[in-house]
C-alpha cells in the first residue's frame, strides 16, 4: 500500500483536528483546563512515576474518547442532516462513552489524589 500523504502532512492533519477540536467543542476544552490543572497538581503533589504513568494513561483516554465522540457526531451529521432515531443512538451512545471514561478518570483521580491530599492534613 504507498503513502498518499507524506508522514508530515499526515502530522499536519492531526493537529488540524486537534485544533478543531479545540476551537469548535467546549468539553474538548472543558478536558483540556481539568488536564492542565490536575497535572499541576500531580505536579505539586510530587507523584512517583507509577503514578505519573496512571495519571498520563488516564488523561489520554479521556481525550482519546472526546476526539472519538467529536468525530463520529461529526459524520453522523454529515450522513443523516435529519433527525433519525439511529443517528440520536450513535450520538448518544458516543456521548455515553465519554462519560464513562471520565467517571473513570474521577475514579483513578481520586485513588491516586486522595492519600496525598490526607497526608498533607
Amino acid at each position: 500500500m504507498s503513502r498518499k500523504y507524506s508522514i508530515t502532512r499526515s502530522f499536519g492533519f492531526a493537529f488540524s483536528g486537534l485544533k478543531t477540536a479545540f476551537k469548535k467543542e467546549p468539553n474538548f476544552r472543558l478536558h483540556l483546563i481539568t488536564t492542565l490543572l490536575v497535572v499541576i497538581s500531580a505536579y505539586l503533589l510530587k507523584f512517583n512515576l507509577l503514578e505519573w504513568l496512571i495519571l498520563t494513561l488516564t488523561i489520554f483516554l479521556v481525550i482519546i474518547f472526546e476526539l472519538i465522540n467529536t468525530a463520529l457526531e461529526a459524520l453522523v451529521d454529515l450522513v443523516s442532516s435529519e433527525i433519525k432515531p439511529e443517528a440520536k443512538i450513535a450520538k448518544d451512545v458516543s456521548a455515553a462513552a465519554v462519560l464513562l471514561t471520565a467517571l473513570f478518570a474521577i475514579i483513578v483521580g481520586t485513588i491516586l489524589f486522595l492519600p496525598k491530599l490526607v497526608n498533607l492534613l
